[in-house]
């Protein structure tokens, strides 16, 4: 059987693990489509106000794949990084962590966005995954600022970003599509100390 052409993009850097206190991350593998897709399927109702809107087959097997292509382009080119989370104690994929429009030259900075399955939700784990790469950005690839975005209802995600270090900065209406809707969103940063 020939292998796609394609087919090498979607393996992860060798070796790209990130520790934190009970969590792991890397970026997602083929291998991690069924857990991914179980989870997020479970979660649709708790996760589907915060999200652009999903389309009908986004749990698919090809939108995946697509998914895994998007993200090894993003981290050959340094654009973003990709994580999956994973609690430590059985390896259970929990949800994920993306730094993303990482900018360089005069820059520095990134976006941060994050989401947790509901059995999984207000238990640590996702300011534990998002602290860690925010000592990722930081100390390992040499960010110097960090922005994220919640929506004004969202106190759980807000709450989340103050207690990582971030200050909130703004209010943007209409910032972003959520849902099917131009819904406004509270803006954060968080500066290196390094």
């Amino acid at each position: 059987m020939s292998v796609p052409t394609f087919f090498p993009i979607l393996r992860p850097r060798p070796g790209l693990k990130l520790q934190g206190r009970g969590v792991y991350l890397r970026p997602p593998r083929l291998e991690d489509y069924r857990a991914w897709s179980e989870l997020r399927r479970t979660s649709r109702n708790f996760l589907e106000r915060w999200e652009p809107t999903w389309l009908d087959d986004d749990l698919g097997r090809r939108a995946f794949r697509s998914r895994l292509g998007a993200y090894a382009r993003e981290l050959e080119t340094g654009e973003a990084w990709p994580f999956f989370v994973f609690r430590k104690s059985d390896d259970a994929l929990i949800g994920a962590v993306r730094l993303f429009h990482v900018r360089r030259g005069v820059s520095q900075s990134g976006t941060i966005g994050y989401w947790v399955g509901q059995s999984h939700a207000r238990k640590g784990h996702m300011s534990d995954a998002v602290a860690t790469v925010i000592r990722f950005a930081f100390e390992g690839i040499g960010l110097h600022r960090l922005e994220a975005a919640c929506m004004p209802e969202n106190a759980a995600s807000a709450s989340l970003l103050l207690k990582c270090g971030f200050s909130e900065e703004g209010y943007a209406r209409a910032y972003l599509k959520i849902n099917g809707e131009w819904r406004d969103h509270r803006l954060f940063g968080l500066v290196s100390r390094l």
